[in-house]
């Protein structure tokens, strides 16, 4: 077996770096002298690997997406009933503790950007698009088990998605009305009451 490029792993320790110091102090305060000391690396090492700081921000969100979708790689060969996956996926995505709560605070910092940025919309447009998939495709498995209503599942996931991403929000606000639990009961109730037969 092939052991892995030195550079891939390098680029690997920048990329979790920057999305950390992304999720500890927001995009406007990252400086690439704190992803370097995250990294345990020289400024001048993230420089042969990223010209620019956008090229590492733009290279760093694509990365926290494909790293979400990896941890959650157990979902695809998922033998459990499909409803209950699709409540398996919902409470993966809480952004509770660890990595799911910086790859939240990452997400938060992508989409305020992207709303100014064309290429961080393509990241998202690409890599989002395999989150709904994930999602409809359990919504269509359990429609085509028995244990959920009939529906159009791409419109299904998407209010479904949307509701995790807007209280999702909320929680990283720390509203008050919306802690984690208030979160999770919410998302359950959408998928027992709207998805479940």
């Amino acid at each position: 077996m092939p052991r892995p490029s030195v550079e891939a792993q390098r680029r690997k320790q920048i990329l979790d770096a920057a999305c950390t110091v992304i999720a500890r102090r927001g995009l406007q305060e990252l400086r690439l002298l704190d992803v370097a000391a995250v990294a345990g690396v020289s400024s001048g090492t993230i420089h042969y690997y990223f010209d620019t700081k956008k090229e590492l921000v733009n290279a760093a969100f694509e990365y926290n997406f494909r790293h979400s979708l990896e941890r959650r790689r157990w979902m695809q060969d998922e033998t459990r009933p499909p409803l209950e996956l699709l409540g398996e996926i919902v409470e993966s995505y809480l952004p509770n503790r660890g990595a799911s709560l910086r790859a939240w605070k990452v997400w938060a910092e992508l989409w305020a950007e992207g709303i100014r940025d064309p290429a961080l919309r393509q990241v998202n447009e690409e890599l989002y698009g395999r989150w709904r998939e994930l999602v409809q495709n359990a919504i269509a498995a359990a429609q085509r088990a028995g244990t959920a209503r009939d529906g159009d599942p791409e419109l299904l996931a998407n209010m479904l998605i949307g509701m995790i991403d807007g209280l999702a929000m909320q929680v990283l606000l720390r509203a008050k009305a919306m802690p984690l639990e208030a979160m999770r009961e919410a998302c359950r109730t959408f998928i027992d009451r709207l998805i479940a037969r």
